[in-house]
């Protein structure tokens, strides 16, 4: 049973801007096949240490320490692209290295060709670099990187007919898929993604997380998306006011530890200052009376070297979101007839009849491409189309687009952006609104260009609340939101009383929320009741990954309900692999721990031999009680091993 040493480590890292630390002193390491969720607020310092460790960004002091020959790639949560190539010429740039080799491959080849001093040291040198060349040409995909890069950007939702167009015709989102893509065939050894899932599809997360699962190297993944978190991570490093917490578990383990943890922390603290405050009592009391003085100077001391419990300061900072009465419409919001719309030849949605009516609470999902995005943009007056789309009475409609920070100017300040949109009696509320988005007095002033993902989403949520609205259209609106604000956000809607439409493809965000969903297929759209869940229920799918892989069936009359039995059963099969490579991850995992464990515990064993070094242990209750500790974390760790063994020979 073998065991990995730290392979990356980050010591004593300090960051800060502006003469606030971001983070102060921080340590830990990274094993090579770590699989680690980097959770905070917006702020909290995720993305700075992503790119100190990706050598993007220099720290106010510490180190990271990455192995000689070993390699880091780092997906970044904007990017801005200037590519002139198509997608498959820019995707194939990852395999620069492998290019460098296949050349001189050839030189060496055809050196070994022409040369007939075969028994000589220069010509055995010069096999060992032939080698030595093919190896590394292997090992890097050289041999397979036109299957590879095929495969991939297949996986990332891209047909092949789009291979051969230029980068320039993908909207932005598009675009960091090709990067996305570049990173993946890369294969560095530590991985470093910065919010992967904002431009993904429901589809391509399901596949990205499949191959993220066995992926050879490291990875330290910022998301906050909790499915896709659970779905990969095995540990979570919290950073939170200038601090890390480090947890041996996914997000929702982490969330109930961390939680557990605070509770004795609060415990700990209130039974010492319980104790303290009853030496004190008694220092008060006995202090003048010299048949006390022996007690009294010795409860002195007990309290001058007790060692104090302190509860961990906590960022309990949160964005205040209460979305103003909505006005009253009339029984129909909007509603469509016979709605059609083109991108030039590109059919996107045809024939649509839909009435969206007071109070709905709606959900478009769909692969991307579909039209939902298209749909929204319609119905708030953006795009012409062909058909009839009409407002209901007295309908006021507020947008959240999802590209909602390239229509921002990103010249004007933060409080320019909101006291522009702001009319009447907002116009002097505007400070508060702010405020109540965490944007404090020092950030009112600095430009929406400089801003990051989640403060330019928060920026026009503040935007929303500007005027009352009868019928909101979000179109992802948790992308770059921290958890707590999504959950926020979710709360808000619960309690708005207007109508609503919401493009996201965030599960969790959207479980209760909706009461109907519109599932975009096929330039065409059907209408099921009830949330999220309840949709996938009605549908027998376990998840909207088999809904948008059913999606891409081609339309047929009468074999439909095959293609979908046929579908579930190969659902069903993905769902037990990928089961059951949890369970062999897991029994590797115990494994290693089993081996750490005996290999302490035998040291220690070694030093007990010795008659004087076990009176030491013995007499040291320390020492004594981690011996007996470790021998109890074995037995459990021989019991979790037993039964993960068992549950795997009985798996069918």
């Amino acid at each position: 049973m073998a065991t990995f040493a730290p392979m990356y480590s980050v010591n004593n890292l300090s960051v800060h801007f502006t003469g606030t630390y971001i983070f102060d002193d921080v340590s830990f390491l990274v094993n090579s096949r770590d699989r680690i969720g980097l959770v905070g607020r917006n702020g909290a310092g995720k993305t700075s240490l992503l790119r100190i460790m990706a050598r993007l960004l220099e720290p106010k002091k510490g180190v990271v320490v990455i192995p000689q020959g070993h390699t880091v790639g780092y997906l970044a949560q904007e990017l801005e692209t200037q590519s002139t190539t198509t997608v498959l010429a820019e995707a194939m740039k990852a395999f620069h290295e492998a290019i460098t080799l296949e050349q001189r491959l050839h030189r060496l080849g055809h050196e070994m060709a022409t040369r007939t001093d075969y028994e000589t040291a220069d010509y055995m040198k010069l096999i060992t670099r032939l080698n030595e060349a093919n190896d590394r040409f292997h090992l890097v995909g050289g041999q397979t990187r036109e299957a590879d890069t095929e495969k991939v950007l297949l996986g990332l939702g891209f047909k092949r007919e789009d291979f051969h167009r230029p980068m320039k015709e993908f909207s932005s989102g598009w675009q960091m898929r090709v990067e996305l893509a570049k990173i993946l065939l890369q294969r560095p050894n530590l991985l470093l993604l910065d919010e992967p899932t904002n431009h993904l599809d429901i589809e391509s997360i399901q596949w990205l997380e499949e191959f993220l699962e066995d992926y050879p190297g490291a990875l330290i993944l910022v998301s906050h998306d909790r499915a896709f978190l659970d779905n990969i991570t095995t540990r979570t490093i919290e950073i939170s006011l200038g601090r890390i917490y480090d947890f041996a578990s996914s997000y929702s383990g982490y969330v109930q530890m961390r939680e557990e943890q605070l509770q004795q922390q609060a415990a700990a603290y209130s039974n010492q200052q319980r104790q303290i405050t009853q030496v004190e009592r008694f220092i008060e009391r006995f202090r003048y009376k010299s048949t006390k003085a022996r007690q009294v100077q010795s409860r002195i001391r007990l309290i001058e070297k007790m060692e104090k419990v302190e509860i961990e300061d906590t960022d309990k900072s949160s964005i205040r979101v209460k979305f103003p009465p909505a006005p009253r419409s009339g029984k129909v919001v909007v509603e469509g007839h016979a709605m059609s719309k083109s991108y030039g030849k590109h059919l996107v949605l045809k024939n649509l009849d839909f009435a969206i009516l007071r109070n709905d609470a709606v959900a478009f999902v769909g692969r991307n491409g579909e039209g939902k995005t298209t749909l929204s943009k319609i119905i708030v007056g953006e795009l012409e189309y062909q058909g009839e789309v009409k407002a209901g009475h007295n309908t006021h409609i507020g947008y959240f687009p999802q590209n909602q920070a390239e229509l921002m100017d990103g010249e004007k300040t933060v409080f320019q952006t909101i006291d522009d949109a702001a009319t009447g009696a907002m116009r002097t509320q505007v400070r508060n609104l702010l405020g109540s988005f965490l944007f404090g007095s020092d950030d009112v002033d600095k430009k929406v260009k400089v801003l990051s993902g989640g403060e330019k989403a928060r920026l026009a949520l503040a935007r929303l609340l500007l005027k009352p609205v009868n019928l909101l259209v979000l179109d992802e609106p948790t992308n770059h939101l921290d958890m707590l604000s999504k959950d926020i956000l979710k709360n808000a809607l619960l309690q708005y009383t207007g109508t609503m439409i919401i493009v996201s493809h965030d599960r969790d965000f959207l479980q209760g929320l909706t009461n109907k969903v519109i599932e975009f297929k096929n330039q065409g759209i059907r209408e099921y009741l009830g949330d999220v869940y309840d949709f996938l229920q009605a549908r027998k799918l376990e998840s909207l990954n088999a809904l948008e892989q059913a999606s891409s069936t081609p339309k047929t009359k009468e074999p439909e309900r095959q293609t979908s039995d046929s579908k579930l059963q190969w659902e069903d099969r993905k769902i037990r692999e990928k089961q059951l490579r949890k369970m062999r991850n897991q029994i590797e995992k115990t494994e290693e721990q089993i081996s750490i464990l005996e290999k302490e515990i035998a040291g220690m064993d070694a030093m007990l031999a010795d008659p004087q070094r076990y009176l030491e242990v013995l007499n040291d209750a320390k020492s004594y009680k981690h011996y007996n500790n470790l021998k109890s974390q074995l037995e459990k760790e021989m019991r979790c091993w037993e039964e993960l063994l068992g549950d795997l020979e009985n798996s069918p």
